[in-house]
């Protein structure tokens, strides 16, 4: 296969001060690509901001040969949003590519979480996405061309315990996503989402008691990342899961389910077939809304009696 690079596109990377981002950073630069460097530098739990963690990433690059700026705005806003992306413009005249990796973590049981918790993890993780993706997509879309990557979590996907705002964050992301690859289709942008495992400054204090003894290095997520930003990926709308040296997908689906018939039934009949109507087995997957609902109908007019 031929070498995957990115000459002559500029890429913006949220929450590349550290772990993850940083990863994703670097090897784009190494690989051509124009950097813009956003990190405000905060704590896991979204304070104390600095500029050192992005302008340290810009001066790694640049000893590299590469070209990038570094941008210190949050997320959260939609004025950080914009300043982000107009700094791929105003330094580099276009952009191509989007990864949304800035998080912030505020984990705690539901019954103490407060509204701050909430409200906090949603505006980075969920709003945030929004706030760069919005005026990034409206670029992209001019220009014939994007890359967006966005970054969910097998918490939103299957629920992990202490993480009712992350996870309910992450799993609106899937929805972005899913919506993003259909719209982006006919503008040739490419809408992906990427659950990473790895140690970084996010979770290196985490209890890995449990954990397999094997590698967390941010390395194994970096390949993954930056096949889904390029230019030969042709997929839009998955979800990969990248972390110790495995990958795989992630999938939304549905089962083939049953139709009972066309006048509504009582609950002692949908209890009575619930094996049925919860069955595993028969697990499908679907581009679109429009496709399951495609399903729906297709059973109902081939089983118009079924009771």
């Amino acid at each position: 296969m031929a070498k995957i690079d990115f000459r002559d596109r500029v890429a913006i990377v949220t929450g590349a001060g550290g772990g993850l981002g940083k990863t994703y950073a670097l090897e784009l630069a190494r690989r051509g690509c124009r950097v813009v460097v956003n990190d405000p530098g905060v704590t896991r739990d979204g304070h104390g901001p600095s500029q050192a963690p992005a302008d340290g990433v810009v001066a790694e690059i640049q000893a590299l040969g590469g070209e990038a700026v570094a941008n210190h705005d949050g997320v959260e806003t939609r004025g950080g949003g914009e300043s982000i992306v107009a700094a791929a413009l105003d330094y580099f005249g276009r952009l191509d590519i989007v990864i949304h990796n800035a998080g912030i973590l505020r984990d705690r049981t539901f019954a103490k979480m407060t509204e701050e918790d909430w409200i906090s993890v949603m505006q980075v993780h969920l709003n945030g996405a929004y706030y760069v993706l919005h005026p990034a997509w409206q670029v992209m879309r001019d220009h014939q061309y994007g890359r967006l990557l966005v970054t969910t979590s097998v918490s939103g996907l299957f629920g992990n315990f202490g993480q009712a705002n992350y996870a309910a964050a992450k799993m609106g992301l899937v929805g972005l996503i899913n919506v993003l690859a259909i719209e982006g289709a006919k503008y040739h942008i490419k809408v992906n989402g990427l659950s990473p495992t790895a140690m970084t400054r996010m979770t290196e204090d985490l209890d890995r008691s449990k954990a397999p003894s094997v590698s967390r290095d941010p390395a194994h997520v970096t390949p993954a990342a930056l096949y889904l930003v390029s230019e030969a990926c042709q997929e839009s709308g998955a979800i990969i899961h990248a972390g110790h040296g495995f990958y795989g997908r992630l999938q939304v689906a549905h089962n083939q389910g049953i139709f009972l018939g066309k006048d509504p039934v009582t609950v002692e009949t949908l209890a009575a077939r619930w094996n049925e109507i919860t069955d595993l087995e028969t697990l499908k997957t679907q581009e679109a809304s429009s496709g399951y609902l495609a399903h729906v109908y297709s059973l109902a007019r081939s089983e118009p009696d079924r009771i």
